[in-house]
């Protein structure tokens, strides 16, 4: 609401107020004195309806003015009705409804006494003085608990538009890191199907340039490893654009890899030179998907690194079940000192933030030319 129609609007209500007090003053005016005392009632109205113009700038002062005039009126005999309490009631409801409660119930409380004893008075205590009392009493506590309930259901309703407008401030930053973090997974998954079979094919496509003139059948093995290997990265790129697309007529797409294809993944490693130790220890389990696919990931990622720095071109992989964990540990001697842990690289990066996420952990030892990765992941998710 505006600041002009905000005045419009107290203005008719001073008006209205001021008309009802000119009437009640008239309708129980003192028998001694009527007419004076009806104009002295008129001036008073007037006085408080004129406060509640600035009610809602100084609701104290409008509540102390309209207080004032409602107790000169009780001392003069005048009946206080509810319509010559209407002032008095108006500036008590913006005062409860603009100011805390603790000041609001010490300013309406001392404004209650006032009146009702102003109504009451000292020299006529007879059988109605309970009547006196009450009256005015209810007329005044009502607007002040209208006051503070309109306040309360207002400081609700700001709460309410304040987290509106948050969640509408944050909500494009919420999507913006939404998108980051599929960027991140779908970069992580990418970089372990192309690193790693880009390195097995280099490996591959490097020993048979090696043997084609000395061994022409190990030669033209390798080349069939090799396009295995090419075609088998093209399919998981396709697959993995098609997600992207979201082309729903696209063939279906195989299950997320898991420890069962393992055996795969090492024939492929041995195929591209690197001979891999394998061994498990303790009763191997069924891992949900999301471990089963990171353990995976991490292995794989892991034996293309050996792949392409062990020396000699040997690894040893151990699968440890046990303590409620699957403990994963690659070892190879390496020809650079740094290994695959230098800071260039994102295979290690890419290894721990997949160990993290669900809720594993992964420990590279790196020197002295011996790399070895331990990686613990939970059985559970």
């Amino acid at each position: 609401m505006g600041t002009r129609s905000m005045r419009l609007t107290d203005a008719t209500v001073a008006v209205a107020l001021f008309g009802a007090a000119v009437l009640g003053a008239h309708l129980v005016a003192p028998d001694e004195g009527r007419v004076a005392g009806a104009w002295i009632a008129d001036v008073l109205s007037a006085i408080a309806c004129l406060a509640l113009l600035a009610v809602r700038r100084r609701p104290r002062g409008a509540v102390a003015v309209t207080t004032l005039g409602a107790v000169v009126l009780g001392c003069l005999g005048f009946l206080l009705t509810p319509l010559l309490l209407g002032p008095v009631m108006v500036a008590l409801y913006w005062l409860a409804f603009l100011v805390p409660a603790r000041a609001a119930r010490l300013y309406g409380g001392v404004a209650t006494a006032l009146v009702v004893g102003a109504a009451v008075g000292i020299d006529d205590l007879d059988a109605s003085v309970l009547l006196r009392i009450t009256g005015p009493a209810l007329w005044l506590l009502l607007p002040l608990t209208l006051g503070s309930r309109s306040r309360l259901r207002q400081a609700y309703l700001d709460a309410v538009h304040a987290r509106a407008e948050h969640a509408e401030r944050t909500r494009e930053e919420e999507a913006r890191l939404r998108v980051t973090e599929e960027r991140l997974r779908i970069a992580r998954d990418l970089h372990d199907v192309v690193a790693h079979h880009m390195a097995v094919a280099n490996a591959q496509a490097g020993t048979a340039a090696h043997l084609f003139t000395t061994n022409p059948a190990l030669t033209r093995q390798l080349l069939a490893d090799l396009q295995v290997t090419t075609s088998s990265v093209m399919l998981e790129l396709r697959d993995t654009v098609g997600v992207l697309r979201g082309a729903g007529g696209a063939d279906p797409i195989e299950p997320a890899p898991g420890l069962a294809r393992l055996p795969d993944l090492l024939q492929t490693c041995r195929s591209a030179g690197l001979t891999v130790t394998a061994a498990t220890e303790g009763e191997p389990q069924d891992l949900p998907p999301g471990i089963d696919l990171t353990a995976y990931r991490i292995i794989q990622e892991a034996l293309t690194n050996a792949t392409k720095y062990a020396a000699p071109a040997t690894a040893t992989l151990r699968l440890r079940y046990g303590g409620g964990t699957l403990t994963i540990t690659v070892a190879n001697d390496t020809r650079d000192a740094r290994g695959p842990g230098g800071p260039d690289g994102f295979g290690i990066i890419g290894m721990r933030e997949r160990a993290h996420a669900v809720g594993g952990r992964l420990r590279v030892l790196d020197g002295g030319g011996r790399f070895e990765l331990v990686t613990v992941l939970p059985l559970r998710g």
